[in-house]
């Protein structure tokens, strides 16, 4: 939000300098991220200063150029070559100076200089009103008001006018300050604080008056609900046109676009007071009528910005009697009953609207508007008919109307302030320092808040509507806390602390598995909750049916709420690789949502994604792609640092994997890995393996918090490990395998894994080729090489006998 200083200045005479004035507004929690030098003419026409041609006579060496000696206040005249037609001796004229810089149009600025034209010597220039982008004109050079003293700055003659606006980053409950008054009111209890007492000065409408009762429009509103608060007067014989110098400079500083006088005065408003105003070509209004209401669905209502839109049968229209749309309420105007050039008669409005209605309808129709903004946002519902006058005053003044109405107010419930008791004891308790009880109250009285009864214990108070944020006693105490200043607030010298029995700390937990990932090269990524519904059909685990939807989807991209972190995380993925960061490390804790029936779950996972090589390139390690053993010793790791060093080995059920094992303690999975199937990397355009793991976080806190230390002896007798590499139909899955071995043996084996897959143009058509390794062990005695080659031979018979298998 832009803030202009000379314009705040309008509402609290303050002679700081604005990063004075800027640490103080950050103070009160209206954190100014930056202050901007902004100039009505670029470069403030320095250097420009008013001259008096005191000869003129034709340039010996070219006809179209004069030779002038001008004074410009200095101690002796000095020449320039001029090439304008209408110089002429006698005139007073800008000039200027070397050194000065001008700035075209597109900001580009030009030095100018001493120099020699067609052999004459040139000390400046006398310039034309576009050269100081006082206007177009380029027909010869801007003579000025012979009254003028040479040497006067030009920019005095002008009212060159430079102003240093404010960049405040407003957080989204201060809808108090969306405006340049919202903003003095803290400023001035701001000030208070500092010493500096200064009057609030508001724009006076005591000229207010109609000047004839000769229009009439009748205000009907349907639903006070949804408008609790509708307000309008008429102004005829209005001339549009473009808005004065003092206008058009107010809006350029904070970066709103002039768009004629009318238009630009309700934007003047809204900027000063916070209330958003529109105006309507009277002449469009049919029967005399205004009706706040609702239309059918699908009603069509082209907008200001010339696009056709659907209405929804919940969102609030302006309506003449005929109830056809002229206005979306408190969002955007129409394209037919805006202002004209050719208006001659204004209907203006002010209004209060329900926030919520207003928020869903921008939404829905994916429109983002000063007004909307604000009501969304809850405006002051006491401002309405202040704003409305105010806004009347000024467009009589810029467009010479006359307001030929009485203000029309519909307001039958008022919407009363809020009461709230703040008791002493918590504004200690919660700031952590003893206020003194005239500083909380002259705080609150800074604040427009007023004290409706006081006891020994507290206050009981009144908060203006305007402040939809202060509702508790802890945002009055907030607000007191902001005032008086968190920099005032004391700090002990002394730590006060206490022990306690060690518990199990989930978030301590997660900090050092993400800090281990950290350090072997991950990236922490965080991915939308909402996605695409068409992604549950890559997967035969997932099911549409549990899809948690949103009610009111930003986009079709958004429209549900993600039941696994793989879909999401492959997108970050396919977003690198597309620009060219093919190494991939990447992990995030996150959560899925499932409906079952009537109930929904979250459940949090911890995901692990590898593709590309493990390290970056350098010169003295050579690269090494990641692979499934890479991911399972990543995996393996986090689990050994929560206490899971013996866990069951199985092949995965999930069917996003090609290959994959599930890792498992008893009856629960913790864990499953493996290669991301391709046919799912297909859907996202990734043509390089990418290796996934995904952790079933909140089963693996629960089994964790009460993992207690347990000390073994080391096996009395060896484990023997051998391996089969073995050929295979393309059919054959790892599971195939692992269940077959342990059929075969059920006592001596104790570990099956695969740490190796090929498939290429090397191995006959329809094959592939699987490494396995197994872990053999006989607690009571050492095995000999005739039981291991026995439980070998049985291993190879079985797969041989089951699925064809043979050694390569």
């Amino acid at each position: 939000m832009k803030i202009s200083y000379n314009w705040l200045k309008q509402f609290i005479k303050i002679d700081w300098e604005a990063e004075k004035t800027g640490e103080l507004l950050t103070d009160l929690g209206l954190e100014v991220e930056g202050i901007e030098k902004v100039e009505s003419i670029k470069g403030s026409l320095e250097g420009v200063v008013v001259g008096a041609v005191l000869t003129c006579e034709k340039h010996p060496n070219a006809d179209k150029l004069s030779i002038t000696t001008v004074n410009i206040g200095g101690e002796a005249p000095i020449q320039v070559v001029c090439g304008a037609p209408n110089v002429a001796a006698g005139q007073k004229v800008p000039v200027a100076t070397v050194g000065t810089m001008l700035y075209d149009e597109k900001g580009e600025g030009f030095k100018i200089k001493k120099g020699k034209i067609r052999g004459e010597e040139s000390h400046g220039m006398i310039c034309a009103e576009d050269e100081l982008g006082l206007g177009s004109g380029h027909d010869g050079i801007l003579v000025l008001d012979a009254d003028l003293v040479p040497g006067t700055p030009v920019a005095e003659v002008f009212n060159i006018e430079v102003d240093e606006v404010f960049e405040i980053g407003l957080t989204p409950n201060r809808a108090d300050a969306m405006s340049h008054l919202g903003v003095a009111r803290d400023l001035k209890a701001g000030l208070l604080q500092h010493g500096v007492q200064k009057e609030l000065i508001s724009p006076s409408v005591s000229d207010f008056h109609v000047y004839e009762r000769a229009m009439k429009f009748d205000i009907h509103v349907k639903n006070f609900e949804l408008a609790p608060k509708y307000a309008g007067v008429a102004i005829k014989d209005i001339k549009v046109a473009d808005s004065p110098e003092w206008l058009q400079n107010r809006l350029k500083a904070i970066g709103v676009k002039s768009i004629n006088n009318v238009v630009d005065i309700t934007n003047y408003v809204l900027h000063e007071l916070g209330q958003p105003l529109h105006a309507f070509d009277a002449n469009k209004i049919t029967g005399g009528k205004v009706v706040v209401t609702t239309l059918p669905e699908g009603t069509k209502f082209t907008t200001l910005d010339g696009v056709e839109r659907e209405l929804s049968e919940e969102d609030l229209m302006i309506c003449d009697a005929d109830e056809t749309p002229l206005c979306m309420a408190g969002v955007l105007g129409g394209l037919d009953s805006g202002v004209k050039n050719h208006t001659s008669s204004i209907f203006l409005e002010a209004a209060y609207f329900n926030p919520i209605p207003i928020r869903k309808t921008a939404k829905r129709h994916g429109l983002n508007t000063d007004a909307s903004f604000r009501f969304e946002r809850g405006i002051d519902p006491n401002i309405t008919k202040y704003a409305l006058i105010r806004a009347a005053l000024l467009i009589e003044e810029v467009t010479g109307g006359k307001t030929v109405s009485d203000v029309d107010m519909v307001y039958p419930n008022k919407i009363e302030d809020f009461e709230v008791f703040v008791s002493y004891e918590n504004v200690t308790r919660i700031i952590g320092q003893t206020l003194p009880k005239d500083t909380i109250k002259n705080i609150l009285a800074s604040l427009e808040i007023k004290i409706n009864s006081e006891t020994e214990g507290g206050l009981g108070l009144v908060v203006p509507a305007y402040r939809v944020d202060v509702q508790r006693e802890a945002d009055i105490v907030e607000e007191i806390l902001r005032v008086y200043g968190y920099n005032n607030i004391e700090f002990s010298h002394k730590l006060n602390t206490s022990i306690e029995p060690s518990r199990f700390d989930g978030v301590k937990t997660e900090n050092a598995i993400a800090e281990q990932l950290r350090v072997q090269g991950f990236n922490e990524t965080m991915a939308n909750s909402l996605t695409k519904p068409s992604y549950v059909n890559l997967s035969e685990n997932l099911n549409a049916e549990n899809n948690v939807e949103m009610l009111n989807p930003l986009s079709g991209d958004l429209a549900v709420m993600r039941q696994s972190l793989l879909f999401s995380g492959l997108e970050s993925v396919a977003y690198n690789i597309n620009r060219k960061n093919n190494d991939i490390k990447f992990y995030e804790f996150g959560k899925t949502y499932h409906k079952y029936g009537e109930k929904y779950e979250e459940l949090k996972h911890l995901t692990l994604f590898v593709s590309g090589n493990r390290n970056k390139d350098a010169w003295n390690v050579p690269n090494q792609k990641t692979d499934f053993y890479y991911l399972k010793a990543v995996v393996t790791g986090v689990l050994e640092r929560l206490g899971h060093a013996k866990l069951k080995v199985t092949p995965t059920k999930n069917d996003v994997f090609s290959e994959g094992i599930s890792l498992s303690l008893g009856r629960m999975a913790l864990v499953d890995l493996g290669r991301v199937s391709p046919k799912i990397l297909k859907e996202f355009g990734i043509k390089q393996p990418v290796y996934y793991a995904d952790f079933n976080w909140d089963t693996i806190l629960k089994v964790s918090q009460n993992n207690k230390l347990k000390v073994n002896t080391l096996p009395k007798y060896p484990l023997v490990k051998r391996d089969l590499a073995l050929l295979l139909n393309n059919s054959v899955a790892f599971k195939d395998l692992y269940n077959a071995a342990f059929q075969a043996e059920k006592q001596l084996l104790k570990e099956v894994d695969l740490f190796d897959v090929y498939e290429g143009d090397k191995l006959p058509y329809g094959k592939k080729s699987y490494a396995l390794s197994f872990v053999l062990q006989d607690e009571n005695k050492t095995l000999d090489d005739k039981q291991i080659e026995k439980i070998m031979s049985k291993l190879q018979n079985s797969f041989e006998r089951q699925f064809e298998a043979t050694l390569r």
